[in-house]
């Protein structure tokens, strides 16, 4: 995580640096800032005005931990709140490390938990708030935000969260789930409000918070000279045959020949997918049944691209080669497991 901690009198700086200790680890980078007169060394300077300063840090940070009273945070940020799906946490801790209070995203940018575990490191308490949390319930969109799944519907994770508090709600399941459901969730297809994780776009609910996990792999071959364009459309068609949900898409494959290939590489640029190549011996190695072409044989060394560049982490093809425009399409879904604990 990307951390920044504001401090504004010498005590706060002492408990600022208690929470860097707290946070400390390798895959934490924590930032420093603290006025002027108290700035040095690794602390960086705050260049007033404080909202604008914060700006920045705010669009580039995952957290920003505030060592001061809850009002010089809220009024630090609050010109520069947007989405709970994309806003950072945000936390106030008092100088004295008595109370530890998540802010803003408490479920999906995870305020609620960087709370609780400051206050176990401080001997604090956190003051969490969120409905969901002080009454005990499952929160659907910490969970979610946690597991890496896409929330494809915020105002359904709203009516989920609604929903829970008063009785239980549904989850319709494509996956195995692994140990105990958690409290206020069993399992059901139908009702007024439910949850559904799969990787297809389906709304088996009258209002479905679709939870999507990222365990399609496309396997891609195309024409020399292909545009970005074109990859775009041949893939876009080929999911929406089979009713993958587009952000399900872990990852691309094709053969190495394809490695220079600029609409490939633009595609996966743009579409945010990381993209592999394999050699025609690699692919070759790949077992299962294909669709055989004589013609791909003789210019690439093996039977099929795409079907066996989809499978090379495994899983079950779901999406047999597809062609369009000179670009051929196949998918596999990887194995998952829901799970609760942790």
């Amino acid at each position: 995580m990307r951390l920044a901690v504001f401090a504004f009198s010498l005590r706060g700086l002492q408990t600022a640096e208690r929470v860097c200790l707290a946070l400390s680890a390798p895959e934490n980078t924590i930032c420093i800032y603290a006025p002027e007169r108290l700035a040095g060394g690794e602390i960086a300077a705050i260049t007033p005005p404080l909202a604008d300063f914060a700006g920045p840090l705010f669009r580039e940070m995952d957290a920003l931990i505030f060592v001061s009273s809850c009002g010089i945070a809220v009024r630090a940020v609050a010109p520069h709140v947007r989405s709970k799906v994309s806003d950072p946490a945000v936390v106030a801790v008092d100088e004295t490390a008595r109370f530890v209070v998540p802010l803003l995203s408490g479920h999906i940018g995870g305020a609620n938990a960087l709370a609780v575990r400051l206050a176990e490191a401080l001997g604090a308490t956190a003051a969490v708030t969120t409905a969901t949390d002080v009454n005990g319930r499952f929160s659907v969109d910490a969970w979610a935000a946690k597991r890496g799944l896409f929330i494809a519907d915020m105002d359904a994770a709203k009516a989920v969260s609604a929903a829970i508090l008063e009785g239980p709600v549904p989850l319709k399941c494509d996956f195995p789930i692994g140990g105990e459901l958690p409290p206020g969730v069993v399992l059901g297809e139908s009702g007024p409000v439910g949850i559904c994780v799969s990787w297809r776009e389906q709304e088996p609910f009258g209002k479905t918070l679709l939870l999507v996990p990222k365990t399609i792999r496309l396997g891609i071959g195309c024409r020399r000279g292909v545009g970005r364009e074109a990859v775009a459309a041949a893939v876009r068609e080929a999911l929406e045959q089979r009713g993958v949900h587009p952000r399900a898409v872990k990852c691309a494959a094709s053969i190495d020949l394809k490695r220079d290939e600029p609409g490939l590489l633009d595609f996966a640029r743009e579409a945010g997918v990381p993209l592999a190549f394999y050699s025609a011996e690699e692919l070759r190695e790949i077992k299962g049944e294909f669709t055989p072409s004589e013609f791909v044989r003789s210019v690439t060394g093996v039977d099929n691209v795409c079907e066996r560049a989809a499978l090379t982490g495994g899983g079950e093809l779901i999406i047999k080669k597809t062609a369009r425009d000179g670009v051929t399409v196949a998918a596999a879904a990887e194995k998952y497991e829901v799970g609760f604990d942790g």
